[in-house]
């Protein structure tokens, strides 16, 4: 399994078995933050990794996952670092599930003794991972996701490239799974927009989440072999959309040595 096909079987895992991962998979995980190349580069990031075999209940908050591993990610504070770091943390994630460890993103609980900073960067969220006790894998029609029809726009026929871009992005999830994202998809670019939110003054999790759903187009781009930027158009930001404010514009583009290829 990879990346690419754990966006489609992937699911929060809040049941573990409380035993110790192979001290290999931990350095896997720590050797694959260091790979991953951010949605912002120039925020600096962190991550530190927490064992909790023992069960020393080490979580503070209402939702806590009892879990043997705890991954705490730290993020510079600048202008879309959240959203960087939830792109960072999807990623991890999705990495943990092709080596047979489930995870959970803890949004409302934070370690007891751990620092809220490291040097110049605060603590942004929390994932609980280990094995799990029950299935590590669900099938996508299990998601709990709105149908394609409610989230995107054709403006023209798609190629087969983009729609299944669009559902990667689709799975990404969310807080309460509430998908706050919305898609118009002209030609080969994505306008992306936040439903019913302003990104201007984001609440707390609208940036993470748009992190984590711009990992998702990222990875499923990686698979296809897809060129893909992210950029923000001054022809459609500058424009009033009722109920939907313009974040961002996804370009996909098909290498010129694959172009010949049916899409």
């Amino acid at each position: 399994m990879n990346q690419y096909e754990a966006i489609f079987l992937r699911k929060s895992i809040r049941q573990f078995k409380m035993e110790p991962l192979d001290t290999r998979i931990l350095k896997g995980i720590a050797e694959f933050y260091e790979s991953i190349a951010p949605l912002f580069p120039g925020i600096e990031t962190e991550i530190g990794i927490t064992e909790n075999t023992e069960d020393r209940k080490l979580l503070k908050g209402f939702f806590g996952v009892r879990a043997p591993y705890y991954l705490s990610v730290y993020s510079e504070k600048r202008d879309r670092s959240d959203m960087n770091a939830g792109y960072i943390a999807e990623q991890l994630c999705l990495y943990m599930m092709t080596v047979g460890v489930g995870s959970c993103i803890c949004r409302y609980d934070s370690l007891i003794n751990v620092p809220k900073t490291r040097g110049n960067k605060e603590f942004v969220v929390l994932i609980a991972f280990g094995h799990p006790k029950g299935t590590l894998m669900r099938r996508p029609d299990e998601a709990a996701r709105l149908p394609m029809k409610e989230l995107c726009v054709y403006k023209d026929q798609p190629s087969g490239w983009m729609t299944k871009t669009i559902e990667a992005a689709r799975l990404a999830p969310s807080e309460g799974n509430r998908q706050p994202w919305r898609f118009v998809v002209v030609g080969n670019r994505i306008h992306i927009f936040i439903r019913h939110g302003n990104m201007d003054k984001p609440k707390k999790w609208d940036e993470f989440d748009f992190g984590v759903m711009f990992s998702h187009i990222a990875v499923a781009s990686d698979e296809l072999w897809l060129d893909v930027d992210l950029i923000r158009l001054d022809n459609i930001s500058q424009k009033s959309f009722r109920m939907n404010q313009y974040v961002l514009s996804a370009i996909v583009r098909v290498p010129e040595w694959r172009a010949h290829e049916q899409k």
